[in-house]
């Protein structure tokens, strides 16, 4: 008689939409018994543009088009003008970079049986390769959330082998980044960027997170232009407070200088009351 295989072994039931349940429940379980084995306790989460290149790689890219070659279809003047906004732009990868760096340096000395504040990105290019990359010169762990996408996302080198993580479903990804957060920072960015700025700051806001964080704004330049709140306060669509959820930073310093204070707040407090388990629950 001929042996049936077990339906969690048949890939055909799994890709299924009756199997869609459990690719959900998958994308939940396999990266808790990860972080439990790596004993992740908590982490600072990096968001940003996806194409924002490092100053070297900018700077190499202006190179090429004012020799005539990148263009990509654009007249010459076109391609010199986005070029040149790219490495201006690319500011902001290297002050990611240092600020995982300096924030993973100093976090790496906090005793405990667990790593504390971990650098955390969405595991593709840009300000979260800046972010992984910085973590990494540190000597420390870091993590990446990755998503499939058709197009722009892939997979930078600088995550930590057991903590690199692949996504289908954004829903389960966004519940990563939130579950474990003590603090946001982010940089400029799109869509994507706004979508997980506004989704954890509608968390922040109506309390659903336990413990309480910190959103930075880096990099006043951009945002400034870009997120505008105050006439949702004149308006009556938010309260005067809720826009103190984000903090506005422009420089290295001055972001780590706002995280260290956050932190250690989080540590004061767990000092009062008892060190808490590892992924000891952090959203209501």
């Amino acid at each position: 008689m001929e042996t049936q295989p077990l339906a969690y072994m048949l890939p055909e039931f799994l890709t299924s939409d009756e199997g869609r349940p459990i690719r959900l429940m998958a994308e939940y379980l396999e990266p808790l018994r990860r972080f439990r084995k790596q004993r992740i306790r908590d982490t600072v989460v990096f968001f940003g543009s996806a194409r924002t290149r490092s100053r070297e790689a900018a700077q190499r890219h202006l190179a090429e088009v004012q020799a005539g070659k990148g263009r990509g279809g654009h007249s010459l003047e076109a391609a010199v003008k986005e070029a040149s906004k790219a490495v201006e732009w690319s500011r902001y990868y290297e002050d990611a970079r240092a600020l995982s760096h300096k924030l993973t340096s100093w976090s790496s000395q906090i005793p405990g049986p667990c790593h504390r504040f971990v650098v955390c990105s969405g595991g593709g290019p840009g300000i979260m390769e800046a972010a992984n990359r910085g973590a990494h010169e540190a000597g420390g762990k870091s993590i990446g959330l990755n998503i499939r996408l058709p197009f722009e996302q892939y997979s930078n080198p600088y995550i930590s082998k057991a903590l690199h993580f692949e996504f289908h479903y954004f829903f389960m990804r966004k519940f990563w980044f939130a579950y474990l957060a003590k603090a946001l920072v982010v940089f400029p960015g799109g869509f994507g960027t706004l979508d997980e700025l506004f989704e954890i700051l509608t968390l922040e806001q109506t309390e659903k997170l336990t413990d309480r964080t910190t959103i930075l704004l880096y990099g006043t330049d951009y945002w400034d232009q870009v997120l505008n709140l105050q006439p949702m306060i004149e308006w009556g669509a938010v309260g005067p407070g809720d826009t103190d959820l984000l903090v506005r930073v422009n420089s290295v310093d001055q972001a780590f200088s706002a995280l260290k204070v956050h932190l250690e707040s989080h540590l004061a407090s767990e000092e009062e009351n008892q060190q808490a388990p590892v992924l000891a629950k952090t959203q209501r």
